[in-house]
């Protein structure tokens, strides 16, 4: 004798599919393994999966109201999770967890869609970034179609409602494994998940409502902009497909090297050269600077080899807030390799009245700041 799925649901014959898939759900929670581990409990879950697997399937669901039992052969299962096939399944788990593994379809995504943001490169002096400067920069990118508006359609036509999906956006597939029947979800291939078709799409874009156009675009690049830092045109990025709305532009600053000016954060550092006598006897050295022009630095005497002279807000503008960061000019003293007799015997005399000061080792419990020997241990010790 034929089982009774409907009975086993508490549906009529007449109920519909929603009515069965609520029926369902309501009993699968009530008597579901994981909340219910009583054993009749287990067996009345299989019984009710094993409805549900037979109504839920058109063909299965017309046998029954032929007066016959699909699962009279063996063919699927009343046994456990094999049973209800994944199909069943993914109800449980929409019904515990909020989705499933193959319920219901999300429906579609419609055909108008954001677009996608865009990254472009620009190279910038020093200088540039020091003081701002104004790009023209050229954009290859998708733009609103003229001829559709974005709409995609040719003239007055419209879309329609894809005729594979039936305008859900999704096809489902069964197959069988090992668990039962595996109900899966996939992509309308005909309607690509919109849901609707454009029987007479537009003659320029093709019924993608944009098209691929060149352009020029002005970027204001604000003083103080570094390497890699990224400036953000909001909604001057590509357009999305329907004529969905345009996704942002980041342009990224790719900062060219300098002659002379290293750039550490908003500091700048340079090397200035300074013959032996101007070290001992003290002297200024002009340097032509990235914002200031021409600027004096103060040579001391006695000034030593890797002495460092800053000034302070003479390096570059930080980023949005007034300041500037400082100028470090890292002093080297050239000794000089070749020597005429004039100034041999001036040095040779100089040694004679600087008798106090020799050539030494010096130990390794030396104090004297600022020497070779300290900066190397400091420089060790550091790491």
């Amino acid at each position: 004798m034929a089982r009774d799925y409907y009975a086993t649901l508490g549906v009529s014959k007449n109920a519909t599919d929603q009515e069965i898939k609520r029926a369902y759900r309501k009993l699968a929670r009530e008597h579901h393994p994981d909340v219910n581990p009583d054993e009749s409990a287990q067996k009345r879950f299989q019984e009710i999966s094993a409805a549900y697997e037979v109504l839920s399937d058109p063909e299965k669901r017309r046998i029954v109201d032929l007066g016959g039992d699909p699962l009279a052969s063996g063919g699927g299962g009343a046994g456990g999770f094999a049973g209800a096939g994944f199909g069943g399944l993914g109800d449980v788990f929409e019904a515990f967890f909020g989705g499933g593994a193959g319920g219901a379809a999300r429906g579609p995504r419609g055909r108008v869609q954001p677009g996608a943001d865009s990254l472009l490169r620009t190279r910038l002096t020093l200088e540039e970034c020091a003081t701002g400067v104004t790009k023209t920069i050229t954009v290859d990118t998708a733009i609103l179609c003229d001829g559709c508006a974005g709409s995609g359609t040719n003239g007055d036509s419209k879309p329609v409602v894809c005729a594979t999906c039936g305008g859900a956006g999704e096809v489902q597939s069964v197959q069988r494994s090992f668990l039962g029947q595996v109900m899966t979800s996939r992509p309308c291939p005909t309607c690509r998940g919109a849901g609707e078709t454009i029987p007479d799409p537009c003659r320029k874009c093709g019924g993608d409502g944009r098209v691929r156009s060149r352009r020029d675009i002005t970027v204001k690049v604000p003083a103080g902009v570094g390497n890699g830092m990224r400036i953000r045109l909001a909604a001057q990025g590509e357009v999305g497909p329907g004529g969905g709305p345009a996704g942002d532009l980041y342009v990224e600053v790719i900062e060219q090297q300098h002659d002379v000016f290293v750039r550490d954060g908003d500091d700048l550092h340079c090397t200035i050269r300074v013959p032996m006598i101007d070290a001992a006897l003290g002297t200024t050295v002009t340097v032509d600077t990235i914002l200031d022009g021409p600027t004096e630095i103060t040579v001391d005497a006695g000034t030593q080899p890797g002495s460092v002279a800053v000034l302070r807000g003479h390096g570059m503008p930080k980023l949005r807030s007034g300041t500037r960061g400082d100028l470090h000019a890292h002093l080297e003293v050239v000794v000089p390799t070749k020597l005429d007799h004039k100034t041999t015997k001036l040095l040779e005399d100089l040694r004679r009245h600087n008798d106090r000061d020799r050539a030494e080792v010096v130990s390794n419990s030396s104090q004297h700041s600022g020497g070779l020997f300290s900066r190397l241990r400091d420089a060790f010790s550091a790491r």
